[in-house]
C-alpha cells in the first residue's frame, strides 16, 4: 500500500495480504479496515473506491492491515462489536460479543424477569441487553477482571442503563448476597486440550480466563450449579451458554442440583447452545 494507490487498488492488496496470512474473509475485513482507516461507514467505501488515498489514510489503513495480517481481530481494531443490534466497546480485555450469545438473550427474554445476575459480565453484553430490552428490570454483573468490570461499566454507561446495573469484581458468586429471578452467565467453556486448536485471533488475543478454565471446559458449571439454588428466588431461571458438545453434561450438573425443568436449547445453526434450569416453586 504506498503512496498515489487508489482505495481500490489498495483493498486488491490489502484482500491478497490478508489472505496470505490466512485471514477467513480477506476482503471483507480489507473493506471493513478502509472505512475505518477513512472514518466512514463502511456501505459508502465504494464512493471513494476511485480515488487516490491521503497519505493519511493511508498510513492509518497500512497500520491496521498489518496488525490483522498478525491476526489481531477486527473488533479489537475497531474498538467496538456490535451484539444484538446495539455496539459495545470491547477490547483484549473482555471475550468478544458472539452472535450464537444471542441465543441466550432470547431465551432470557421469553419469560418476565425484575432482578438479573450475570456471571462473568465481561463487556457487559448480556445483561447491558437485557436491560435495555427489560426497561423495568435491574442487575448485577459480576467478573473476576477489573478490566472487565470497568468495560463493562463504560458500556453500561453508553447505553443508558447505568442507573439500573451494579458491577461488581467477584469470584462468582463470592461478593453476591441478593437472590434473582434470573440468573445468566456465558463462562469459560474451552477444554484446555482444546485451546491450541483456537484460531488465532480468539487464543492469542482474548482473555484466556474468559475461555478456559485449564481442565475439562466443566468447572464452571459445577461452581454454578452447586451455588446458583441458594441465589434463585423461588420459579426464578438459571440459563448458560455451553460449548456444542457440553449440553448433556451440563444439564445433569443442574438435574444433580436439584433444579427443574432443565433442557438444552439449540442456536440458529442446530447446535446445542444454552441450558436451561428453572428453580423449584
Amino acid at each position: 500500500m504506498t503512496g498515489g494507490q487508489t482505495a481500490a487498488q489498495a483493498m486488491v492488496a490489502a484482500t491478497a495480504r490478508l489472505r496470505a496470512a490466512g485471514v477467513a474473509d480477506p476482503a471483507r475485513d480489507a473493506r471493513v479496515l478502509l472505512a475505518h482507516a477513512a472514518r466512514i461507514e463502511a456501505s459508502r467505501v465504494t464512493l471513494i473506491t476511485p480515488e487516490e488515498l491521503l497519505p493519511d489514510i493511508a498510513e492509518r489503513y497500512e497500520q491496521l492491515i498489518s496488525l490483522r495480517a498478525i491476526r489481531v481481530p477486527v473488533s479489537h481494531l475497531l474498538g467496538e462489536r456490535e451484539f444484538y443490534g446495539r455496539r459495545f466497546k470491547v477490547s483484549r480485555d473482555v471475550l468478544d460479543p458472539r452472535p450464537e450469545t444471542e441465543t441466550l438473550i432470547e431465551a432470557a427474554l421469553s419469560e418476565p424477569f425484575d432482578y438479573v445476575l450475570d456471571l462473568g459480565v465481561g463487556s457487559g453484553c448480556i445483561l447491558i441487553t437485557l436491560l435495555a430490552e427489560r426497561t423495568s428490570a435491574s442487575g448485577i454483573g459480576v467478573d473476576l477482571s477489573e478490566a472487565a468490570c470497568l468495560q463493562a461499566s463504560a458500556n453500561a454507561v453508553q447505553h443508558d442503563v447505568q442507573n439500573r446495573i451494579e458491577i461488581k469484581q467477584s469470584d462468582w458468586f463470592g461478593n453476591i448476597e441478593a437472590k434473582f429471578d434470573l440468573i445468566v452467565s456465558n463462562p469459560p467453556y474451552i477444554s484446555l486440550p482444546e485451546m491450541d486448536t483456537l484460531a488465532p485471533e480468539v487464543r492469542d488475543h482474548e482473555p484466556r480466563m474468559a475461555l478456559t478454565d485449564e481442565g475439562d471446559g466443566l468447572g464452571a458449571y459445577r461452581r454454578i450449579a452447586a451455588a446458583a439454588p441458594d441465589f434463585l428466588l423461588p420459579h426464578g431461571r438459571l440459563l448458560v451458554e455451553i460449548g456444542p458438545e457440553q449440553g448433556q453434561s451440563v444439564a445433569s450438573l443442574f438435574d444433580a442440583a436439584g433444579l427443574t425443568d432443565v433442557r438444552i436449547i439449540p442456536d440458529l445453526d442446530g447446535r446445542d447452545r444454552v441450558v436451561f434450569a428453572r428453580m423449584p416453586s
